[in-house]
């Protein structure tokens, strides 16, 4: 295998000539940045109870030096400021932790306490980042804490900030928008595995930092790689002007589910003349379809909700901040921030139909499209981590799915058998890598990438093609202005080169699986079925809960594993499993061991007991390591 290679020649040239035409004499956002400025986390490296890093800014401090030819110069301006970390103060009694994960946790002071806006990733950084505020602003205590949506980076170190005895005996209540609980739980459960797996690329945690490898991931340095917790809402917020008061803090909320999150909101403080826009406006074009995988987002409302934002809050306000990036102050600055992050999802949104409408696919769409230059020239516009490219084919996706019409693609082979024909075709493997040694030397790594992916998939062991293809995808790494492409390029260069870097994140935890309601938890191990092997098996199961007095039942049938409450009489069921709730959750998502809780009296079985190790059986486990670049 090959090692890291430099800019090539191409490469270097398009960066050069993107330091040279974009507007680097612009720089408020770095005076936007540092203002407020009250200290930083000296050493910048954030450790767990076994002494391991789950957090190192001090990792990022390369960026301080001048942008080199392997990375774009727009890239390495944004991650230089997404790299300023410390504790800094956003308006009277309002301060944020910045550079201590993906995302920022706020601080709004309150009567008796502090109120705690979106804790991070994981309970180590979350806890750093509480314990800094409190050495410069006194040990005031946890009295609120507030989810502005639902992906783990918002809410995943809650028990670094707070704990399950001081929310449950109501010293410190939880807010979170009204669907909260479910799509954080499915999210993470449903095709947490996928997702996690793809986030490794996305977000380059098994990247080497430095000028050859990670250098932020555009929203924010990378991921911390501690323990994520969950601890449930108390409070849901569930209409636009709900008003709230915690801690003699008035909050007023705007709901706006389906935009950057399917549960996510914005929330005013009329006091501070404060508005958190939670992920909806942030100094970056943002993801309509996530790198990693989700549900393709909404840009029609996502744009329709800054609007709102705008007529309800901007007028009213003196500082607007978000739970990435950094704030932007005065109202006529603000007003106008959040005016082009609104004009941009629209214009997005609108001229994709209007392409589509006229035949053009998503493909065609993103490569032709261009943005107004009042969008174009404005920083907080650049894709450093949605792109205007995948963020197209995202919406064409969102209205006419995976199909593109022509009746060519409707029915393709799959990546493996398309290879071997494609090579057929073009000669065998020595004759396309040896034309791809030209195109590369000729700059042409998008279609290199393409013809070597063939190879690769219809010779996996091809050392020269796996070689050519790890040299390609790093300079497409290097020309990449969006962060988590290029960490996308990087990571599949490092991976064929040193094999998988599997999962190095956690998306899931026994908190999150606590979390899940028995619907849930059901529908978890339905996906696990292996429908094949099942198809001829039928099992009935009857779970009656001490705890609650319903019955809910499992059915195997045709392989597939049906699930409901019982009312009534449902007939016969094989065996029917008496416990708690709790004890159902140890036992499916905890490990517990069945035998020695009904030993114990926990569980107890009517019916024949080998018909439950007869649906396990069936199921099948998913991968977190599963091939990318490989087949």
């Amino acid at each position: 295998m090959t090692s890291q290679q430099d800019a090539s020649a191409g490469i270097e040239a398009g960066n050069d000539t993107a330091s040279r035409t974009l507007p680097f004499d612009d720089t408020q956002d770095f005076a936007d940045a540092e203002r407020g400025f009250v200290a930083a986390l000296t050493p910048g490296v954030v450790r767990n109870a076994a002494g391991d890093v789950v957090w190192s800014s001090d990792a990022f401090a390369f960026l301080d030096g001048e942008c080199p030819p392997t990375v774009h110069p727009s890239l390495w301006r944004q991650s230089k400021l997404c790299a300023m970390q410390g504790l800094y103060e956003i308006t009277e009694g309002i301060y944020q932790i910045r550079g201590l994960d993906l995302s920022n946790m706020t601080l709004v002071e309150g009567d008796t306490g502090v109120i705690v806006i979106d804790p991070l990733i994981s309970v180590e950084t979350a806890a750093a980042g509480l314990a800094m505020y409190r050495e410069h602003r006194g040990e005031r205590p946890v009295t609120g804490v507030i989810y502005s949506h639902s992906h783990i980076d918002h809410f995943g170190g809650v028990k670094g900030v707070t704990t399950q005895d001081d929310v449950d005996a109501g010293r410190c209540p939880i807010l979170a928008p009204v669907g909260f609980a479910e799509h954080a739980v499915a999210e993470n459960v449903y095709a947490g595995t996928a997702m996690a797996r793809r986030a490794a690329y996305m977000y380059g945690a098994a990247l080497p930092t430095g000028p050859l490898g990670s250098v932020g991931a555009g929203l924010g340095p990378t991921t911390s790689i501690g323990r994520p917790t969950l601890i449930t809402p108390t409070i849901s917020i569930e209409h636009t002007g709900q008003a709230v008061t915690v801690d003699g803090v008035a909050i007023e909320f705007q709901m706006t589910p389906g935009t950057e999150a399917p549960a996510e909101m914005n929330f005013y403080f009329p006091d501070r003349r404060a508005l958190c826009m939670a992920e909806n406006a942030t100094h970056t074009l943002h993801n309509l379809l996530t790198l990693r995988g989700a549900l393709v987002r909404d840009p029609h409302v996502w744009s329709k909700y800054l609007t709102e934002a705008i007529n309800r809050y901007a007028g009213r306000s003196d500082v607007v901040f978000a739970s990435h990036h950094w704030p932007t102050w005065d109202t006529e600055r603000l007003t106008e921030y959040l005016s082009i992050q609104r004009d941009l999802y629209g214009y997005l949104h609108d001229q994709t139909l209007r392409a589509l409408n006229k035949g053009a696919t998503g493909i065609e769409i993103a490569e032709t499209i261009e943005l107004p230059p009042a969008l174009a020239n404005a920083w907080s516009t650049h894709g450093y981590y949605g792109s205007v490219s995948h963020n197209v084919k995202a919406i064409y996706q969102r209205y006419m799915g995976w199909f593109d019409g022509n009746p060519a693609n409707l029915w393709q082979h799959t990546p493996v058998e398309s290879a071997v024909r494609h090579l057929d075709f073009m000669g065998g493997a020595d004759e396309v890598v040896a034309k791809a040694r030209k195109s590369y030397a000729d700059g042409d790594f998008r279609w290199v990438a393409q013809v070597l992916n063939y190879v690769i998939f219809a010779e996996p062991d091809n050392a020269e093609a796996k070689a050519l293809q790890a040299d390609t995808l790093e300079q497409l790494g290097y020309g990449s202005e969006n962060g988590t492409w290029r960490n996308f390029f990087l990571t599949g260069a490092y991976e064929l080169r040193n094999g998988s870097v599997g999962t190095p994140t956690v998306s899931a935890s026994s908190d999150i699986g606590a979390a899940l309601s028995v619907e849930q938890l059901f529908d978890a191990i339905a996906l696990r079925v292996d429908g094949p092997r099942a198809w001829s098996a039928t099992i009935v199961l009857d779970w009656k809960f001490a705890d609650t007095g319903t019955v809910h039942r499992t059915q195997l049938r045709n392989g597939v594993l049906v699930h409901f409450d019982v009312e009534g009489d449902a007939g016969p069921a094989d065996a029917t499993f008496t416990l708690t709730e709790a004890d159902l959750h140890a036992i499916l998502i905890g490990g517990a061991d069945l035998g020695r809780l009904i030993v114990d009296g926990r569980v107890t079985i009517d019916g024949d007991p080998t018909t439950l190790a007869e649906l396990v059986g069936y199921l099948d486990d998913p991968d977190p390591d599963f091939a990318i670049v490989t087949p």
